[in-house]
Protein backbone atom coordinates (compact mmCIF):
# COMPACT_ATOMS: atom_id res chain seq x y z
CA UNK A 1 0.00 0.00 0.00
CA UNK A 2 1.26 3.45 -0.89
CA UNK A 3 1.09 6.06 1.89
CA UNK A 4 2.72 9.39 2.71
CA UNK A 5 4.07 12.48 0.99
CA UNK A 6 7.59 12.85 -0.42
CA UNK A 7 9.41 15.61 -2.30
CA UNK A 8 12.02 14.19 -4.70
CA UNK A 9 13.51 16.16 -7.58
CA UNK A 10 13.44 15.40 -11.28
CA UNK A 11 17.03 15.12 -12.51
CA UNK A 12 18.46 16.43 -15.80
CA UNK A 13 17.71 13.10 -17.49
CA UNK A 14 14.01 13.21 -16.46
CA UNK A 15 14.46 10.59 -13.76
CA UNK A 16 13.04 10.57 -10.27
CA UNK A 17 14.13 8.46 -7.31
CA UNK A 18 11.13 6.65 -5.90
CA UNK A 19 10.48 6.98 -2.16
CA UNK A 20 12.26 4.26 -0.15
CA UNK A 21 8.97 3.03 1.29
CA UNK A 22 7.75 2.25 -2.25
CA UNK A 23 10.82 0.29 -3.39
CA UNK A 24 9.69 -3.21 -2.45
CA UNK A 25 6.33 -2.88 -4.19
CA UNK A 26 7.74 -1.33 -7.37
CA UNK A 27 11.18 -2.92 -7.78
CA UNK A 28 9.98 -5.63 -10.16
CA UNK A 29 8.24 -3.13 -12.42
CA UNK A 30 5.60 -0.46 -12.62
CA UNK A 31 3.32 1.36 -15.00
CA UNK A 32 3.12 5.14 -15.04
CA UNK A 33 0.22 6.86 -16.81
CA UNK A 34 -2.00 9.92 -16.89
CA UNK A 35 -4.10 10.53 -13.81
CA UNK A 36 -6.89 12.91 -12.95
CA UNK A 37 -6.19 16.52 -11.92
CA UNK A 38 -3.10 16.48 -14.16
CA UNK A 39 -1.00 14.22 -11.96
CA UNK A 40 0.60 10.92 -12.93
CA UNK A 41 -0.50 7.57 -11.55
CA UNK A 42 2.13 4.96 -10.70
CA UNK A 43 0.91 1.38 -10.32
CA UNK A 44 2.88 -1.74 -9.54
CA UNK A 45 2.83 -4.04 -12.58
CA UNK A 46 0.64 -6.47 -10.65
CA UNK A 47 -1.88 -3.77 -9.69
CA UNK A 48 -1.95 -2.44 -13.25
CA UNK A 49 -2.63 -5.93 -14.63
CA UNK A 50 -5.56 -6.27 -12.22
CA UNK A 51 -6.80 -2.82 -13.20
CA UNK A 52 -6.50 -3.71 -16.87
CA UNK A 53 -8.65 -6.78 -16.24
CA UNK A 54 -11.39 -4.51 -14.87
CA UNK A 55 -10.89 -2.00 -17.71
CA UNK A 56 -11.42 -4.72 -20.29
CA UNK A 57 -14.93 -5.17 -18.94
CA UNK A 58 -15.95 -1.66 -20.02
CA UNK A 59 -18.53 -1.76 -22.79
CA UNK A 60 -17.03 -1.06 -26.22
CA UNK A 61 -20.33 0.59 -27.09
CA UNK A 62 -19.79 3.37 -24.53
CA UNK A 63 -18.11 6.38 -26.13
CA UNK A 64 -17.16 7.77 -22.71
CA UNK A 65 -15.45 4.47 -21.81
CA UNK A 66 -13.61 4.36 -25.16
CA UNK A 67 -12.43 7.96 -24.79
CA UNK A 68 -11.21 7.39 -21.24
CA UNK A 69 -9.42 4.13 -22.10
CA UNK A 70 -7.68 5.65 -25.11
CA UNK A 71 -6.16 8.45 -23.06
CA UNK A 72 -5.45 6.33 -20.00
CA UNK A 73 -3.76 3.46 -21.84
CA UNK A 74 -2.07 5.41 -24.66
CA UNK A 75 -0.12 7.36 -22.05
CA UNK A 76 0.94 4.29 -20.09
CA UNK A 77 4.63 3.46 -19.89
CA UNK A 78 6.03 0.28 -18.36
CA UNK A 79 9.21 0.98 -16.39
CA UNK A 80 11.66 -0.98 -14.27
CA UNK A 81 13.51 1.06 -11.63
CA UNK A 82 17.30 1.07 -12.02
CA UNK A 83 19.72 0.05 -9.25
CA UNK A 84 19.29 3.46 -7.61
CA UNK A 85 15.48 3.12 -7.69
CA UNK A 86 15.10 5.78 -10.39
CA UNK A 87 12.51 5.76 -13.13
CA UNK A 88 12.43 7.88 -16.25
CA UNK A 89 9.27 9.89 -16.81
CA UNK A 90 8.49 10.06 -20.55
CA UNK A 91 8.21 13.51 -22.16
CA UNK A 92 4.50 13.21 -22.97
CA UNK A 93 3.71 12.41 -19.35
CA UNK A 94 5.93 15.21 -18.02
CA UNK A 95 4.10 17.60 -20.32
CA UNK A 96 0.64 16.31 -19.34
CA UNK A 97 1.37 16.79 -15.63
CA UNK A 98 3.30 20.05 -16.12
CA UNK A 99 6.25 18.63 -14.22
CA UNK A 100 9.14 20.86 -13.33
CA UNK A 101 12.17 19.91 -11.27
CA UNK A 102 10.35 20.02 -7.92
CA UNK A 103 8.01 17.06 -7.49
CA UNK A 104 5.66 15.79 -4.85
CA UNK A 105 5.00 12.05 -4.72
CA UNK A 106 2.05 10.93 -2.64
CA UNK A 107 0.78 7.55 -1.64
CA UNK A 108 -2.85 7.01 -2.66
CA UNK A 109 -3.49 3.44 -1.50
CA UNK A 110 -3.24 1.21 -4.55
CA UNK A 111 -1.07 3.69 -6.43
CA UNK A 112 1.41 6.49 -6.02
CA UNK A 113 0.83 9.87 -7.66
CA UNK A 114 3.46 12.22 -9.04
CA UNK A 115 2.63 15.92 -9.00
CA UNK A 116 4.46 19.09 -9.87
CA UNK A 117 5.00 20.56 -6.39
CA UNK A 118 3.34 23.90 -7.18
CA UNK A 119 0.28 22.09 -8.58
CA UNK A 120 0.14 19.77 -5.55
CA UNK A 121 0.34 22.68 -3.11
CA UNK A 122 -2.49 24.50 -4.90
CA UNK A 123 -4.61 21.35 -5.00
CA UNK A 124 -3.90 20.59 -1.35
CA UNK A 125 -4.69 24.14 -0.22
CA UNK A 126 -8.01 24.00 -2.09
CA UNK A 127 -8.99 20.56 -0.80
CA UNK A 128 -7.76 20.61 2.80
CA UNK A 129 -10.52 22.82 4.18
CA UNK A 130 -13.17 20.88 2.25
CA UNK A 131 -11.80 17.64 3.70
CA UNK A 132 -11.79 19.01 7.25
CA UNK A 133 -15.33 20.34 6.87
CA UNK A 134 -16.86 17.20 5.32
CA UNK A 135 -20.12 16.53 7.14
CA UNK A 136 -21.64 13.76 5.07
CA UNK A 137 -20.58 10.33 3.92
CA UNK A 138 -18.36 10.54 0.83
CA UNK A 139 -17.24 6.92 0.65
CA UNK A 140 -20.06 4.58 1.73
CA UNK A 141 -19.31 2.79 4.98
CA UNK A 142 -16.05 4.65 5.71
CA UNK A 143 -17.26 7.07 8.42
Amino acid sequence: MFLGTYTPKLDDKSRVILPAKFHAELESGLVITRGQERCLYVFSTKEFEELHGRIRQAPVTSKQARDYLRLFLSGASAEIPDNQHRITIPAQLRSYAGLGRELTVIGAGNRAEIWDTVAWEAYYADQEAKFADTTEEVIPGLF
